[in-house]
């Protein structure tokens, strides 16, 4: 790790220790790209992640916003998928039981295609209002349409005259790169309704850290948190802290908060992991993410020179850093499955594999599926047993 004169986005702290380099990578991982001229010609950028010895925050400090697209071909849905609606449904139904959402107005930041937003509307009978520059009109029809208002515009602070019981954030402020400034202008937009429930949910660093899943790094994915650094920038911001905790086999952080009426109470929940031992995780990840390429690398080799038909299950942003991270191309893995039909026929971005619905597995017969997500591993075993196909699984 090498220190720099970076400021924090978080804390303020004036530098930062980088500790991780990855370039060239696409500048988006999760654009539907039509071509694979596109593809293999896609803008590309740097990764440079930087951690803040005094608040655990993690963020790319290379990072240019001007980059990446967030539009209509921003296809990141997850919903598509048995095993994650389950856990969305049971999620909704838990915060509705949880802050007595019905008749609510709740406001999403970063609604995408407004799925979830549509849930806790349906289910809790509230008022909704998303905002997202990549919302596609009629994605999730819904008997209650007049009670939902959709903004295909990034959520600041032109935005902040709108009110709310609850404010939900899910999986966005891993994409915004001036953490404290978007966490600021919730609060200043909520103002001295102190009854406002703040609900956050963003990947969980120490799980990419812990884990050295590399392949969960990737452009769009700016700022990076755990436990700790995700509360004290909310404290930081005047919230005071509810719950804290993880799900989706500790893929996901969730943080629920509401806004201090003075001073935030500074003391720490027992899960916090306080900024030496976030650092320790780093030191793990820098120790030990070289030999974990070199192993996946060494594997696809030998598979590769064994003629052996390879193919990714997963076609969104962890299936592009895999391929990308490790220098991966057509010849080593030819296809990347994916269930989510807006994908088929569309290309992986770096790399160029078609991304193909699991149907054409069963002309294609891949001798390894590697999924890029363990919790899928149930699902997508079953799915290729209903296919009568019986390759080798590999997860990572």
């Amino acid at each position: 790790m090498r220190s720099v004169d970076h400021a924090c986005p978080s804390c303020g702290s004036p530098s930062m220790s980088v500790f991780y380099e990855v370039e060239p990578v696409p500048v988006n991982s999760v654009l539907l790209v039509m071509t694979q001229e596109e593809a293999l010609g896609f803008q590309t950028g740097e990764i440079r992640l930087a951690v803040c010895p005094a608040c655990g925050f993690i963020s790319n400090i290379r990072f240019d916003e001007r980059l990446t697209q967030y539009t209509e071909r921003y296809e990141a849905t997850q919903g598509y998928s048995p095993t994650f609606n389950k856990f969305h449904r049971q999620l909704a139904q838990d915060l509705i039981d949880r802050y007595d959402l019905h008749g609510k107005d709740i406001i999403e930041i970063g609604c995408d295609k407004g799925d979830f937003l549509t849930m806790l509307c349906e289910m809790g009978n509230n008022r909704g209002v998303g905002f997202d520059p990549a919302y596609v009109p009629g994605r999730h029809p819904s008997a209650i349409a007049d009670q939902l208002i959709f903004i295909s515009d990034f959520y600041g602070e032109k935005y902040t005259e709108y009110r709310a019981d609850f404010v939900c954030c899910k999986m966005t402020l891993e994409h915004v790169p001036n953490t404290a400034e978007f966490v600021s202008t919730v609060r200043r937009s909520i103002g001295d309704k102190y009854d406002t429930i703040v609900f956050f949910q963003i990947p969980n660093a120490r799980y990419v850290l812990c884990d050295v899943a590399f392949w969960d790094v990737y452009y769009e994915h700016c700022s990076y948190f755990t436990k700790g650094s995700l509360a004290r920038l909310f404290r930081f911001c005047g919230f005071e802290i509810i719950d804290l905790w993880t799900a989706y086999d500790d893929q996901y952080l969730m943080i629920e908060a509401r806004p201090a009426s003075g001073t935030p109470d500074l003391s720490p929940l027992p899960a916090e992991e306080s900024p030496e031992e976030t650092m320790a995780d780093v030191a793990y990840f820098v120790e030990h993410y070289k030999a974990r390429r070199k192993e996946w690398q060494s594997e696809l080799a030998a598979l590769k020179a064994a003629d052996k038909r390879v193919v990714l299950w997963g076609g969104g942003s962890k299936g592009v850093a895999f391929l990308t991270t490790l220098g991966l191309t057509l010849d080593d893995v030819r296809y990347a499955v994916d269930i989510n039909p807006n994908k088929t026929g569309t290309f992986m971005a770096g790399t160029g594999q078609e991304i193909v619905a699991p149907e054409f597995l069963k002309s294609y017969q891949p001798d390894v599926v590697i999924i890029m997500n363990p919790i899928y591993r149930t699902e997508i075993t079953h799915d290729l047993a209903t296919m009568g196909l019986a390759p080798d699984i590999r997860t990572v």
